[in-house]
């Protein structure tokens, strides 16, 4: 199947003011899917003139407050968890029997793998019915953001359980940052009829991409500098998929609570800071 081509077209049309076709695949969606509407601050599917518009729809604030105390992190997404633990010398757990690389998950570079070795990491699946901005879990400053181009494989369950390498293999953003808990990436992980994946920083990053790796850095300081608070918007896809977080090695502890298929509620807290992290800055 040409998943490049079919996620592209699906692009175009979902950026498209088709009028009524627009409006009858918006509520096809929300019946479909099972969407609750009452979440949104624009309740009425006609308040959409885009399918884009609908998909990326912002949430009344007080339905996602922010719980988490400043020692705790926050889900940066409604979803659900795939999987979350330790990154064993240099290996992401993905399903039982399939493991990835984090470097290449990262987009090659042994430098930005380098401080998550033996770290810990969640990802998280965003169903094509959950809200899909994402958040950030804690305060932090951009360092480095990375394309990596690649497959465009569906990334749910079921295929997460059965394409080896997948996480690393799917089109991907990589956002770096320097944080109160140390470094931390997020990684926007593309996938079939995904249209766009896109930052508040840099707007939409793909498409248009292209056949190779590309990376930018950001200051740490000064006006250029891109700071974002806990549960500040980072970006957003436009048609789901994952987010894959990597902390560095006694950062974090993950909530006790939290296992794969546990649901996900941007706001709630996901880890707190580890003691020694804590003791250090003290």
């Amino acid at each position: 199947m040409p998943k490049h081509l079919i996620s592209r077209l699906m692009g175009k049309f979902a950026a498209a003011r088709a009028g009524w076709f627009t409006q009858t695949f918006i509520r096809w969606f929300i019946r479909q899917y099972k969407i609750d509407m009452s979440e949104a601050i624009e309740e009425s599917p006609q308040a959409y003139k885009t399918f884009n518009d609908f998909f990326t729809r912002r949430l009344k604030p007080e339905l996602r407050p922010l719980k988490a105390d400043d020692d705790e992190l926050a889900h940066p997404v409604d979803g659900a968890v795939s999987q979350l633990g330790e990154i064993k010398d240099g290996r992401i757990f993905q399903a039982k029997g399939h493991d990835y690389s984090l470097q290449e998950l990262l987009g090659g570079s042994e430098e930005d793998a380098k401080p998550f070795m033996n770290g810990g990491f969640a990802t998280i699946y965003l169903a094509p019915k959950d809200y899909h901005r994402i958040h950030m879990p804690c305060d932090g400053v951009l360092k480095k953001m990375v394309y990596v181009p690649g497959d465009l494989y569906s990334v749910n369950p079921l295929t997460a359980a059965n394409v080896p390498n997948l996480f690393a293999r799917n089109e991907r953003v990589v956002a770096i940052f320097d944080t109160e808990v140390g470094p931390m990436s997020m990684v926007l992980v593309g996938a079939t009829i995904v249209a766009s994946i896109g930052t508040v920083w840099s707007g939409t990053v793909t498409p248009p991409t292209g056949g190779r790796i590309q990376s930018w850095s950001y200051p740490a300081s000064g006006p250029a500098a891109i700071h974002l608070k806990k549960g500040e918007e980072m970006g957003h896809f436009k048609l789901g998929s994952t987010v894959v977080l990597t902390f560095a090695k006694d950062a974090i502890e993950f909530d006790d609570d939290l296992e794969p298929r546990s649901t996900t509620r941007m706001g709630q807290v996901m880890a707190k800071r580890k003691a020694e992290t804590k003791e250090s800055d003290d």
